[in-house]
């Protein structure tokens, strides 16, 4: 997947220690290969440092990797884990996405990794698990092929009835085409997103709902957005559709500031446009759960008492938003006011 701001290291500013979640220990790991898998994309292998084995992982997790930016800030990535994951010894392997106007990650890993470098990693952390399903439905956008890959592996590896759709801008531009295509009339890869011109035919996938079927989709927020309101319209049951980004979505066109009151303390926090409500509680010291601040993981979610969420998450179920919960994370309001059961 692409780079994201997430989790500060430990040596840098960070908001109060009592509105962070513990982090989790770094392992120390070595480059065990790199190699080209697309136009812009490096393909890094990871295996210990020591020789002793990885945490084991399932399709979906992802990993935290320790980046230098300018001005030698520590800082960490998340990138999904594209191995196989029943494979011994584990060797973690991710997709870099070269991305010349973010904030240095993807530079870093592109221009300073070299083979037997060691760099810092968290443990895998997984908010993308495949679930118990007679079929699954994988569909995967540009870099975002990399945890699908690992769940044809897994579902591959059980026998599981699956199918699996890949696109990208172009072929030059589509990593691990030979892997994917390993997995023959399971797989499908077209060209962009306009089925006229051979493009990806999203409401053909999606338009017959299946029983026992759950849907899988990585790739961009426009990809994601597409999927989600298309498994709505056909009326997928609810928790079915599943995906994962790392990057937060863009700002919308009219979004304004909003006010923000906590109910244990009373507190009014104004939030301004471009500042998400996650960010603003734990700069005024709020104490809450986070983790992923991309809308994939649900952790930050709260109970709105008074005003009206305008959501923009992908995981909360069509019931808890009906319940009026919210991810403070990428989330904003359409009243001016929020009042939060924090």
């Amino acid at each position: 997947m692409a780079e994201i701001p997430n989790t500060p290291d430990t040596t840098q500013a960070a908001p109060p220690p009592e509105a962070k979640p513990a982090l989790p220990e770094l392992l120390r790991v070595k480059v065990h290969r790199v190699r080209h898998e697309a136009e812009d994309i490096k393909g890094i292998e990871f295996v210990s440092e020591t020789g002793a084995p990885l945490p084991e992982f399932k399709a979906g997790a992802h990993i935290d990797v320790v980046v230098i930016l300018p001005g030698k800030l520590r800082a960490r990535r998340s990138y999904s884990l594209a191995s196989p994951p029943g494979e011994q010894p584990f060797v973690y392997h991710i997709a870099v996405k070269y991305e010349d106007e973010g904030t240095g990650g993807s530079i870093f890993l592109h221009e300073s990794i070299r083979l037997g470098y060691v760099v810092e990693i968290t443990p895998p952390k997984n908010f993308f698990e495949l679930r118990e399903a007679e079929h699954s439905i994988l569909i995967a956008g540009g870099v975002g092929i990399a945890p699908i890959l690992a769940m044809c592996y897994e579902l591959d590896a059980a026998s599981k009835s699956f199918e699996v759709h890949y696109t990208g801008r172009t072929k030059e531009r589509m990593g691990f085409r030979t892997q994917i295509d390993g997995f023959k009339d399971k797989a499908k890869m077209y060209v962009g997103r306009n089925p006229a011109n051979g493009g990806i035919d999203l409401p053909a996938i999606l338009r017959t709902v299946r029983p026992n079927t759950h849907v899988y989709v990585c790739g961009p927020h426009s990809m994601l957005e597409e999927v989600h309101a298309l498994a709505h319209q056909f009326g997928w049951p609810d928790g079915t559709v599943h995906s994962e980004a790392f990057t937060k979505p863009e700002p919308r066109p009219g979004d304004g500031p909003v006010e923000v009151v906590v109910k244990s303390t009373g507190q009014t926090i104004q939030v301004a446009a471009k500042v998400s409500i996650l960010d603003a509680l734990l700069s005024a010291g709020v104490k809450t759960d986070y983790d992923c601040k991309v809308g994939t993981c649900g952790t930050c979610s709260v109970q709105v008492l008074e005003g009206t969420p305008d959501h923009r998450d992908n995981v909360l179920l069509d019931a808890e938003r009906a319940a009026n919960r919210m991810c403070t994370c990428v989330s904003r309001s359409q009243t001016p006011r929020l009042l939060l059961d924090l």
